[in-house]
């Protein structure tokens, strides 16, 4: 841990300098991959054409493709990255457990639900962002009400969650079958998690909720974050206010994780592959909220240009490609837990 010292007043920041790197190696990792994501398409642009139309210095036909048809889908893309990246290292050190997710837990699920219910009752796409965000957030308030029991246990907290999620799971099959044909195409569609089409209407909630919430989270709980990680009964007797901290915790995760789900829909393992990367990378085995955020940006802007070039002459959803990576990697992980012998 490396301090800088502001003048006289007293005050410091601290950082350690190999979670600065990694933070620094994913955002430059992320701004390469979106120049590259901008200039591709059937109207190819070299990364040179790309910068000159995001400055405004590119002639009409650039800035038209970069910045209305193809900027809005990155950045999207980079939104969604983040706030799943930040939620799942908020669940992780909440629930001290790697397999601590919105997707594991069943908030993802619980946002297909509610815009499946959006669907089948013949709603728009305002309307189906809606009912995910609805969706997630009352699965994570009923998920987290029934694992309390003198405060939310991790252990607890991730069976609780675990089987919300197979109840969930099981309602959106259903629900797809009440659908009209062609809803119940673009709600598959939706549901696989795609960025295909994606505008400022879907990244402007997220952006808001990302600039509320990072700095209260970074900033503002960071030192309490790291004393939660000792235990609720250490935290409590270096001052940490245990109960509500959890909370604000909890919410903020529930709410980004709905919110990533209504501009992209459920894009799964991001959240769970993203924090892990993000403590390897940092070689810091506690909370690392800044570089998951960044990571989980790199990593979904990354599978999103992989999606558009994996199958040459069709574009995938976003959602195929971090499903077959992270489940792999949650295969993995399940194997190192039970030789640790934790389950």
């Amino acid at each position: 841990m490396t301090s800088i010292r502001f003048g006289t007043t007293g005050r410091s920041l601290r950082y350690q300098p190999r979670a600065l790197v990694a933070g620094t190696g994913c955002a430059l990792l992320a701004a390469v991959v979106s120049v590259f994501s901008l200039g591709s398409g059937s109207y190819s642009l070299e990364p040179g054409d790309v910068l000159r139309a995001l400055t405004g210095e590119g002639s009409p036909a650039e800035d038209f493709i970069v910045n209305q048809l193809r900027l809005p889908r990155v950045v999207t893309a980079l939104l969604v990255g983040a706030a799943l990246g930040l939620a799942g290292s908020l669940l992780q050190s909440l629930v001290r457990n790697p397999l601590g997710s919105p997707d594991i837990l069943g908030f993802t699920q619980g946002a297909a639900v509610g815009a499946l219910l959006v669907v089948v009752a013949g709603g728009g796409s305002a309307a189906l962002a809606g009912g995910a965000v609805a969706g997630g957030t009352l699965t994570g308030a009923a998920v987290c009400a029934l694992a309390w029991r003198r405060g939310l246990h991790g252990g607890r907290l991730v069976l609780v969650g675990i089987g919300a999620a197979a109840v969930l799971t099981g309602i959106s099959g259903y629900l797809l079958t009440r659908a009209g044909l062609t809803d119940a195409a673009r709600a598959l569609l939706w549901l696989t998690g795609s960025l295909d089409g994606r505008g400022w209407g879907e990244a402007l909630p997220l952006a808001v909720a990302l600039a509320v919430l990072t700095p209260v989270v970074l900033c503002g709980c960071a030192r309490p974050l790291r004393m939660l990680e000792l235990g609720d009964d250490t935290a409590m007797a270096l001052g940490i206010r245990v109960g509500p901290l959890r909370l604000l915790l909890l919410g903020s995760a529930v709410l980004l994780s709905a919110l990533a789900a209504a501009a992209a829909g459920p894009v799964s393992f991001v959240a769970l592959t993203s924090p892990q990367l993000a403590g390897r990378l940092a070689r810091s085995p506690g909370p690392n909220p800044a570089v998951s955020m960044l990571t989980g940006a790199a990593l979904l802007v990354t599978a999103d240009w992989a999606a558009q070039h994996l199958v040459g002459g069709h574009q995938l959803p976003v959602g195929v490609v971090t499903g077959v990576l992270g489940g792999g990697y949650l295969l993995r992980l399940l194997v190192a837990e039970r030789r640790a012998g934790r389950i």
